[in-house]
């Protein structure tokens, strides 16, 4: 006999269907690697570093060790980009499950270094990591010449292991040192990304939701005056609609502590949500939403090793007026609401 909470559970759960093609499920499996990565696979490198310590395997911890000693500046460095590993085409079944696309709306010189402002960071910036940590999308392709770097929280370069995993992907720490090294780089064609509004934009990644933490965000913005590097902006439709939140308002309890912790910790933790692997009612996977990563026009900057504040003022006004038109000429293409503007924090 079949009970009334067995019956609501059957009406709310709503499981995958057994014909799904090969394709999708491939697809799946994929994504589900990577958001595994993106949560546990740090904490996972940390505990299985200290744990075969203590069995016959100790000797594999120790060499590790050593090398993470003589490498710990790597990643300040440039990182270890291998750009076979971001051809691969696991990364193409990474696309195609939301489907992603990045659209570009001018060429960008090769000659030049650029700092690209990446909005909005979103739960887990799938855009951001699709487009510029692979060939997915194909980045090399439209823009010839230029080589990404996606900038991570540095917390995440001290894991062992995951540290090598990570830079493999061009990633590297989200500090000035890292940024600097990569624009010193002398012949152009370094394209530094950077997701601006950060740990703390990721609260507000709520479905609909056009917060940009960017009102007294400057220091991408000397980053870029110092070096002499383009500011180019860049949109990703979709970004915050792949992933449910709990809602968390401003002056909620819930937002109170989160915000706390993130300040504590320096990475934020949004109570999040969407698909399963198996069913769609509920789960940690993303939606199959389209993400639209828009790469605006760059903004010329001359090269000044110590900008005014002014300047600063200047340019980063000058910034949120791109950014703004960039976002109001193409919210029609990706199904934006008429009334829908940026809302800067």
């Amino acid at each position: 006999m079949v009970s009334d909470f067995d019956l609501r559970v059957e009406i709310l759960i709503y499981f995958a269907p057994a014909d799904v093609p090969l394709v999708r499920r491939i697809q799946t499996a994929v994504v589900l690697q990577w958001v595994f990565s993106f949560l546990a696979l740090a904490p996972i490198c940390i505990i299985l570093f200290f744990f075969l310590l203590y069995t016959r395997f100790w000797l594999i911890s120790v060499l590790y060790a050593i090398w993470w000693y003589i490498d710990w500046d790597t990643p300040s460095r440039g990182g270890r980009k291998v750009p076979f590993l971001c051809r691969l085409r696991v990364w193409e079944y990474t696309r195609d499950y939301f489907p992603i696309k990045l659209v570009k709306t001018t060429d960008l010189d090769p000659r030049k270094n650029y700092v690209l402002g990446f909005h909005p960071h979103g739960i887990l910036v799938a855009g951001a990591f699709t487009n510029f940590c692979t060939e997915a999308t194909g980045f090399s392709k439209l823009f010839p010449g230029l080589r990404s770097n996606l900038l991570m929280l540095p917390l995440w370069f001290r894991a062992p292991f995951f540290r090598d995993y990570i830079m493999s992907a061009g990633l590297v720490p989200s500090d000035k040192e890292s940024a600097s090294y990569l624009l010193r780089r002398k012949g152009g064609g370094n394209a530094v990304v950077i997701a601006v509004g950060g740990a703390p934009e990721a609260l507000d990644a709520h479905p609909g939701d056009y917060t940009v933490h960017l009102a007294n965000k400057k220091g991408f913005i000397k980053l870029a005056i110092e070096h002499g590097a383009d500011l180019v902006p860049i949109y990703s439709f979709g970004e915050n609609e792949v992933f449910d939140q709990l809602e968390n308002p401003r002056g909620t309890w819930l937002r109170y502590i989160q915000e706390r912790l993130q300040s504590i910790m320096g990475i934020s933790l949004p109570l999040f949500h969407a698909r399963g692997v198996f069913q769609y009612s509920f789960g940690l996977m993303p939606y199959r939403k389209p993400i639209n990563t828009v790469v605006g026009r760059p903004i010329p900057v001359e090269k000044n090793k110590k900008p005014t504040a002014e300047e600063l003022d200047v340019f980063h006004q000058r910034y949120m007026d791109e950014l703004t038109h960039l976002f109001e000429e193409h919210k029609g293409n990706y199904g934006v609401p008429e009334d829908a503007h940026l809302l800067f924090q």
